[in-house]
């Protein structure tokens, strides 16, 4: 089953055996690249000099990052007066909540959150479907992290093919995971464009419809906390924006803390032994 793009081919055997380059062939060896050093890291998402796809792609990635962070000040004072708008641009699920509840108190309409909600939540998804088609296992594995979920279900992709992919993209707005590692693996299993679009647009509209019929469901009683949130909207930012900044803090440092928790075998420990 062919799961790599042709510029990624997996690995057979026979190029996984050790074997010890000797100082010809490691003078030969790619430049830049240290003697010993596997030509293929498989923490890179590409070997060598980077195609023209590969940055598009990487750097539509981390504008898509990007572009959230910047939106984090404006979501607390946009959700309560202008929710339709804030949808549209960040498809937030407080969004789709306080404009399906102005929508109950006559403010708008539940077509329009409906329809507002596609390009919020569908605009970046593409991408990832794209980086999985170029990339790979490589960007699963980079994207699943310490728990490395994208391991397992690459193993379920594997076995299950269609079976798996097609519900997987169409409940990943449900799943408690990143939505990104399921329309990775869909480009990765060869997925084609169209058919990942219009089931991410099933699963969109199935999670949007479920959130805009809670927020009808409430009405006034979200507006009045909508419009609350808005008033202090300001300070909401400044703790959210806090909240972020804290827990980047705490991420930077474990990793640290682990590797002096250890202690350090003293010379006469040594000797002893």
């Amino acid at each position: 089953m062919d799961r790599h793009s042709q510029d990624h081919p997996a690995a057979s055997p026979a190029d996984t055996e050790t074997t010890v380059a000797s100082p010809a062939e490691a003078a030969a060896a790619s430049p830049g690249q240290a003697p010993g050093e596997r030509k293929d890291d498989p923490r890179q998402l590409w070997t060598g000099r980077p195609r023209a796809v590969d940055i598009i792609c990487w750097a539509g990635i981390t504008f898509s990052g990007l572009y959230y962070l910047l939106l984090l000040p404006f979501r607390a004072q946009l959700v309560g007066t202008h929710p339709v708008l804030l949808e549209l641009l960040n498809g937030s699920t407080e969004s789709i909540v306080a404009a399906a509840a102005f929508a109950r108190i006559g403010h708008g309409t539940l077509l329009v959150v409906m329809l507002a909600a596609i390009p919020g939540l569908m605009k970046f998804d593409p991408l990832y479907w794209w980086a999985g088609r170029l990339w790979g296992e490589r960007i699963i594995v980079m994207l699943s992290g310490r728990r490395n979920r994208g391991s397992r279900y690459m193993a379920r992709a594997n076995r299950w093919g269609r079976k798996f992919t097609w519900p997987a993209v169409v409940i990943s707005p449900f799943l408690p995971i990143p939505s990104g590692i399921i329309y990775v693996i869909a480009g990765w299993t060869g997925m084609r464009l169209v058919t990942f679009l219009i089931l991410d647009l099933i699963g969109t509209l199935l999670w949007a419809g479920m959130l805009a019929g809670l927020g009808y469901a409430l009405g006034h009683h979200a507006v009045v906390v909508a419009q609350a949130i808005s008033h202090y909207g300001l300070w909401f930012s400044l703790a959210i924006v806090a909240v972020i900044v804290i827990s980047q803090v705490r991420a930077a440092r474990a990793p640290r803390g682990g590797a002096t928790s250890q202690p350090v075998p003293r010379q006469g420990d040594e000797d002893a032994r």
